[in-house]
């Protein structure tokens, strides 16, 4: 199955991102590498049938199986202890993540209230984008009968560029839903 968003990189934002960045080599022009979804867990840490809920709906969003991430040392001030569940993450590669992004991009995002864009200022430096969202029901696949307790997300989107710039370029060619104003 091909998915959309990658046919349009493929045949209009390739030539245009080469012409645009005055790129001579092809290999050097900006792609999406992966994309990783996570969520802390917070007191859900003590509760592993919330924390299984939190599992289970970032599977159903992802398209693939999330993993439970685990702390590797014990905090005090935080009441951690090694090895208890700290959050959930899924990593997208390939079509899967091609998938995901076309869905965040023409159907979540544009169910979320009273949205005006997502900031400007969520780069890195190295070429990478992060924003969070406040809640996870914007997604068509979420049964909000299922939920246990709504949670926020954080999305991060890894490029083959190291540049801002070239990233930004490459993401707003995507269609991404950038807020109007100052960089």
């Amino acid at each position: 199955m091909t998915v959309e968003l990658k046919e349009i990189y493929k045949r209009e934002v390739v030539p245009a991102l080469k012409e645009e960045l005055e790129l001579k080599n092809p290999m050097l022009i900006p792609n999406l590498e992966k994309i990783v979804i996570s969520v802390g867990a917070g007191e859900a840490s003590r509760d592993s049938k919330l924390m299984q809920n939190i599992q289970d709906t970032i599977s159903l969003i992802a398209g693939q199986r999330a993993v439970i991430t685990r702390a590797r040392k014990s905090e005090a001030g935080f009441k951690i202890r090694e090895g208890m569940p700290v959050g959930v993450k899924v990593t997208l590669r390939g079509d899967r993540m091609w998938n995901f992004l076309q869905k965040l991009i023409y159907i979540a995002l544009p169910r979320v209230k009273d949205f005006r864009g997502l900031p400007k200022s969520g780069f890195d430096g190295r070429g990478n984008y992060n924003f969070g969202l406040d809640e996870q029901l914007m997604f068509p696949e979420v049964d909000y009968d299922h939920i246990m307790k709504t949670h926020g997300m954080n999305i991060t989107i890894v490029t083959t560029t190291e540049s801002d710039k070239e990233a930004y370029t490459l993401l707003e060619r995507l269609g991404f839903p950038f807020a109007k104003g100052g960089r």
